[in-house]
């Protein structure tokens, strides 16, 4: 496999995943701008989407969208290892967390990259994103991870959105169970090993 991403991106979250998997995968860098991969490549040819992440698979297909991917990777690695098996309660969940995670909580932070974004316009969306922070935190009162007592792939999507957190200056310790889950996946071998791969060690 082959996963296209961007340093410090939303593409960390299947990294991570990828990482905790043990599965062989490849990276490929990809400048968002220009929409080049670092060998050059038109990226839009890849992904027409011109986003990241996008996943290469052995059958020269392409997956797109990081919550498709994660839990195309923990299937592929099965056991319930990275997400509740198919078909159980527990996997809805792991669903509805991924896509509270993409819908609210990631939608509402990419406004925060654009540089003409006004300062009204900017606290607006900050206001929006504290809403579903303390959200999260009262969800994981008494929880390890978001699941319970494992990690998954839910818990690595959420750590890559509280990353985003000191870059646009939003201050966690109002959020003590958000906090001790992010220092929780930051500690995981594999998860230091995504961020020092995308040279991100320093700034987790």
């Amino acid at each position: 496999m082959k996963l296209y991403y961007a340093p410090g991106a939303c593409s960390l979250s299947p990294h991570i995943a990828l990482s905790e998997s043990g599965l062989p995968f490849e990276l490929v860098k990809v400048d968002l701008r220009a929409k080049k991969t670092e060998n050059g490549d038109d990226y839009t040819q890849i992904n027409p989407k011109g986003s990241v992440p996008a996943l290469g698979l052995d059958d020269g297909s392409v997956l797109t969208e990081g919550p498709a991917i994660v839990q195309m990777i923990a299937d592929k690695v099965g056991g319930g290892k990275l997400a509740p098996e198919n078909g159980t309660p527990e996997r809805y969940r792991l669903q509805e967390w991924l896509n509270f995670i993409s819908t609210d909580l990631h939608k509402s932070f990419g406004p925060l990259f654009a540089p003409t974004l006004g300062d009204d316009a900017k606290q607006f969306f900050k206001d929006r994103i504290a809403k579903y922070l303390a959200y999260a935190d009262k969800q994981l009162a008494g929880k390890d991870y978001l699941m319970g007592s494992s990690f998954t792939v839910a818990d690595g999507y959420l750590f890559v959105i509280l990353t985003w957190c000191d870059r646009m200056k939003i201050d966690l310790a109002p959020y003590p169970n958000l906090s001790a889950l992010r220092a929780r996946v930051a500690a995981r071998p594999q998860v230091q090993q995504a961020l020092q791969s995308e040279g991100l060690l320093q700034k987790a």
